[in-house]
């Protein structure tokens, strides 16, 4: 069996992936990567898609993958970004979707691409903007922690995604917010000390259940 090809980052870094699996690890995708594979093979392929690029350049396109899938002995498998939003458009071809943004993207929770864009820096694949997915998780975890209210957690979520998204951050957003709702400073600025000690991705952990889902199911050690 190939060793799996995963792409990936910046949802999370090679050097963590490599902790948890032996894999080839590749940068995000783009247009062109998947068709780079043989057309065909006797040996079973494990493909792993979680980021791609969004704006810096085209990501693989919904028929590009699909043609992964109907290669012979290929399994395709995404997760957390990109590969949620093929896996959901491709799951009826066989693709394999994993993890909670995958599940809300298929049941319709969320729909738009924005919610998992981001944009990043070429070199280190370092984050430049935070996933409208990422800013609502943290919302909702803060809520549940009592930093913020509903309504602190419902206004900065609307303001945010009010924003494009390769100029989301925290700073902007939450100044943003201030300024439109002054009422809620000390909710915001609550959660802007949260933020910066607490700050979570639930894309990183789908990207995680991705790299452990391949290590268990196709029994690479």
């Amino acid at each position: 069996m190939n060793k799996p090809v995963i792409f990936l980052g910046p949802s999370l870094t090679h050097e963590k992936a490599r902790k948890i699996l032996d894999a080839e690890y590749k940068p995000p995708a783009k247009k062109g990567d998947f068709l780079k594979f043989a057309t065909q093979t006797n040996v079973l392929t494990v493909v792993g898609l979680v980021d791609g690029y969004f704006l810096q350049d085209y990501p693989p396109s919904p028929i590009e993958v699909y043609q992964l899938i109907m290669r012979k002995n290929t399994v395709v498998i995404g997760s957390a970004s990109l590969g949620a939003l093929r896996a959901v458009e491709l799951e009826k071809f066989g693709m394999i979707g994993v993890g909670k943004i995958f599940e809300l993207y298929k049941r319709g929770t969320i729909n738009a691409d924005d919610e998992v864009a981001v944009t990043f820096t070429e070199e280190a694949q370092s984050l430049q903007s935070e996933a409208m997915i990422d800013i609502r998780f943290n919302l909702f975890m803060a809520e549940r922690k009592g930093i913020i209210d509903k309504i602190t957690k419902k206004t900065v979520a609307r303001v945010a995604k009010s924003v494009y998204f390769p100029y989301r951050n925290y700073g902007d957003i939450l100044d943003k917010t201030k300024n439109m709702h002054p009422e809620l400073e000390h909710d915001l600025e609550s959660f802007r000390a949260y933020i910066h000690r607490n700050r979570q991705s639930l894309k990183e952990k789908d990207a995680i259940r991705l790299v452990e889902y391949i290590k268990t199911h196709y029994d690479y050690e």
